[in-house]
C-alpha cells in the first residue's frame, strides 16, 4: 500500500440510471453494509446526471464518502466542475471526492475525442486555485479562464482522484492526485505496474504516494458463476480498445486484440456483445470480477498484496446489488486472511 500504516478500503462505483428512489435506497444500503465511499460515474447521455444523484447520495446518507468516477475536461467547463464540486462538498459536510480523467467511450457521442492530458493536468491546478480563492488566467488547449474566481465558498482540499489505465496518465497522477482510480484489471502484474508508473511520477515530483484505488467491475453469483461471465464479459471488451497495454500484460493474442477492436468501435461498454464474445475466459476473468465468493475473495487479496489502498467494486449485471453485498463478505475474508 501507499501508505504502510493505513487500513484498506471498499467503496461502490455506480452508474446513475436507477430511478431516483431506487438510488436513494441503494445507497442507504451501501452505507449499511459499511461501505466507505460511494462513486457515480459522469457519462454524459448514458445515465442521468451525476450531481443530482450525488446531491441525493449526501442527503441520504452521513458518513459515505461521495464522488465522481469519473468526470473528465470536455463535457463541462473545468469551473464548472469546480463548482459543482464545492456544492456538493457543502451538501454532504465535506464528504466530497472528485475523480477525473481524460473521458472515455461516452464522449463520441458527443463529438469529443479524449483530453490532452496536458489540458487534464491544468484542470486539476485550476480547480485547487478556484477552491483556494485565487483568480485565476489560462489559456489551455480546450478551455480558457480570464480572471475566474469562485463566489461561493470552498474548501480547498477537495480530494482529486484521477483516473487511469495507461502509463503517462499514472505518471501524471502520481505527479498531482490525491488519488488514483486504477482501472486494469485484477491481476497482480497489471496492477503491479500500475502502482510502478505511479510512483515514478511520484518520486519525480517529489511527494508522497496517492491513494490507491483498484476498481473492481463484475459480477460475483455463487449459485450460477457461469452467469457471472456475461456482464464481466462487457467491461472486458473496453481493455483492447482502451488499455491495450493491459492486455499484453494478460497475454492476450494480438489477433483477439485486432477483432475485438474492429468490433468495438464506441459507446459504453454494456454495448460491446459482440466484441465481448470473443475474449477467452481467462482473460475475462483475469480482469473482471467473475465467479463465486470465492474468487473475488482471491482477486481481492491480489489487489490488496500488489499496493492496492483500496478496492471499489462496480457491479454489473441484472442484480448489482447482490453483488455489493457478496462483496463484502469477499472482503472480510480476503481481509481476515492477510
Amino acid at each position: 500500500m501507499s501508505n504502510p500504516d493505513s487500513v484498506a478500503t471498499r467503496g461502490v462505483i455506480l452508474q446513475p440510471v436507477d430511478a431516483p428512489s431506487d438510488f436513494v435506497n441503494m445507497v442507504s444500503d451501501i452505507e449499511s453494509l459499511g461501505y466507505t465511499n460511494l462513486w457515480c460515474t459522469d457519462s454524459s447521455l448514458h445515465a442521468r446526471n451525476v450531481y443530482s444523484y450525488l446531491t441525493l447520495a449526501s442527503s441520504n446518507t452521513t458518513s459515505l464518502l461521495v464522488g465522481t468516477a469519473v468526470t473528465n475536461p470536455l463535457t463541462r467547463h473545468p469551473a464548472i466542475t469546480a463548482s459543482a464540486a464545492a456544492t456538493i462538498d457543502e451538501v454532504s459536510r465535506g464528504r466530497m471526492l472528485l475523480g477525473i480523467g481524460v473521458g472515455d467511450r461516452p464522449l463520441l457521442a458527443l463529438g469529443y475525442k479524449p483530453s490532452y492530458l496536458a489540458d487534464l493536468e491544468a484542470t486539476i491546478d485550476d480547480f485547487r486555485r478556484l477552491w483556494s480563492g485565487e483568480t485565476v488566467d489560462r489559456k489551455a488547449r480546450s478551455y480558457e479562464l480570464d480572471g475566474a474566481h469562485m463566489r461561493i465558498p470552498a474548501r480547498s482540499t477537495i480530494p482529486v482522484y484521477i483516473s487511469a489505465s495507461g502509463p503517462k496518465t499514472f505518471e501524471l497522477a502520481g505527479r498531482v492526485a490525491d488519488g488514483v482510480l486504477v482501472m486494469v484489471g485484477l491481476f497482480d502484474e497489471a496492477i503491479e505496474w500500475a502502482i510502478s508508473c505511479v510512483r515514478k511520477g511520484a518520486d519525480e515530483a517529489g511527494r508522497e504516494m496517492p491513494h490507491i484505488a483498484v476498481c473492481a467491475y463484475g459480477a460475483i453469483n455463487d449459485e450460477h458463476p457461469e452467469e457471472s461471465m456475461i456482464p464481466a464479459r462487457t467491461i472486458a471488451s473496453w481493455f483492447p480498445q482502451t488499455a491495450p497495454y493491459v492486455c499484453e500484460l494478460a497475454n492476450l493474442e494480438p489477433s483477439i486484440v485486432d477483432a475485438v477492436r474492429s468490433a468495438y468501435s464506441g459507446g459504453e461498454f454494456q454495448e460491446a456483445g459482440k466484441a465481448a464474445s470473443l475474449l477467452p475466459d481467462t482473460f475475462v476473468r483475469r480482469v473482471a470480477l467473475s465467479g463465486t465468493r470465492a474468487d473475488a475473495t482471491a482477486q481481492i487479496q491480489t489487489a490488496l498484496r500488489a499496493g492496492a489502498d483500496s478496492v471499489q467494486v462496480f457491479p454489473l449485471g441484472p442484480d448489482r446489488m447482490a453483488t455489493v453485498r457478496a462483496f463484502v463478505d469477499s472482503w472480510n475474508a480476503a481481509v481476515t486472511s492477510a
